[in-house]
């Protein structure tokens, strides 16, 4: 019981909302002399450290499932290998223009 209250989804949900409250804009009356900064002020350095991550659990994922495919089926290991290289590729492209993005300045 426990156990699966404490799952990781639902330490994902909690820290999905904790980071939401955390970088909401601070709520204010008051309309041209409030800040209206956020607790956390999410950069774009912040942004592209994300992205990357993502980038490289995508492709680490992509190349432990090729990986373990080879190994089960040698014979079909080159089509394999070449499905992977365009799967990565495509997920590189993605990461690009989300560094391109998150790099804008707002």
């Amino acid at each position: 019981m426990i156990r699966s209250l404490f799952s990781t989804r639902l330490l994902a949900v909690v820290a999905a909302c904790v980071a939401t409250v955390l970088c909401a804009d601070v709520a204010s009356a008051q309309e041209a002399a409030a800040s209206g900064r956020a607790l956390i002020d999410l950069t774009s350095a912040f942004s592209v450290g994300l992205v990357v991550i993502g980038a490289a659990y995508g492709i680490s994922k992509l190349a432990s499932a090729a990986y373990e495919g080879m190994s089960r089926q040698p014979e079909v290991a080159g089509s394999i290998q070449t499905a992977m290289i365009i799967a990565a590729a495509l997920i590189e492209g993605f990461t690009f223009y989300a560094l391109f993005i998150c790099s804008q300045k707002a």
